[in-house]
């Protein structure tokens, strides 16, 4: 490793599990001080338990990431252990896959509240220490699914395309005091949420076959390369990447 985020401070949103435990892992590696932010009952601890015991700083701050008093409360633990927060991933997300007219507005309400209400609340909390700390990094969790409709996942997909737009307007009024904000998004991912994610639209009659994703996108994508495009992002080497969406699908949306 390169100590490419030393001296920075990195919140990570669903920071133990999938991808997020990727990122954890890659930006504490890299020098990077990490706050992972996840639901009380993930295993958010071990995680930044095993972080320090490899010499590394990490802190697990639970927390529902749609509750404002939470997020609060969470964001204000790990400025109190290691500073203001220079690097935001908004990762945490839920998946819905099913039939428009059998969704429900709870189902909508849900997905909404975690996908894009999250990124709110969290990025509002964290923002006021980032730009007096001389300016940071955001970075969210979006998708293939923000520009490419798939059958059964209106819900999903319009709430990557909210994160989508956020990113990129969150990144136009910043820009002048030193914010960055970009998105990943990533195609079909090899991570249990992932393959739940093929479960349920199979279940559904998509074909998400092997073959079928062989031909959109080569092969499943691994969580490292969706944590490693976030350490670009997150890093110095990304000083003039702003407002931008980086695919990380192996041309899925290419073709």
């Amino acid at each position: 490793m390169n100590g490419r985020l030393t001296g920075k401070v990195a919140l990570i949103t669903g920071g133990a599990g999938g991808c997020g435990l990727a990122a954890s892992r890659l930006f504490a590696a890299e020098g990077a001080k990490v706050g992972i932010l996840d639901l009380p009952r993930s295993e958010g601890e071990a995680v930044a338990q095993s972080l320090r015991d490899q010499g590394q700083q990490a802190i697990f701050v639970p927390a529902d990431v749609s509750d404002a008093a939470q997020v609060q409360a969470a964001v204000e633990a790990v400025e109190d252990a290691f500073g203001p927060i220079t690097v935001l991933m908004n990762h945490a997300g839920i998946l819905a896959a099913l039939p428009f007219l059998e969704t429900s507005e709870e189902e909508w309400d849900r997905i909404m509240a975690v996908n894009v209400k999250s990124m709110f609340l969290v990025t509002k909390a964290v923002l006021p220490g980032m730009i007096a700390a001389g300016g940071g990094s955001v970075i969210c969790t979006s998708s293939i699914s923000a520009v490419v409709g798939t059958p059964m996942e209106v819900l999903y997909c319009t709430s990557k395309g909210a994160c989508h737009m956020f990113a990129r307007a969150l990144a136009v009024e910043f820009r002048d005091r030193n914010i960055r904000s970009n998105a990943i998004c990533p195609g079909f991912i090899a991570t249990a949420h992932g393959l739940r994610e093929i479960d349920m639209l199979t279940r559904h009659g998509v074909d998400v076959s092997e073959a079928a994703i062989a031909a959109a996108q080569g092969r499943l994508c691994r969580p490292e390369e969706v944590a490693s495009a976030a350490l670009f992002l997150a890093s110095d080497d990304a000083s003039f990447v702003n407002g931008a969406h980086l695919f990380a699908d192996n041309a899925y949306t290419a073709i």
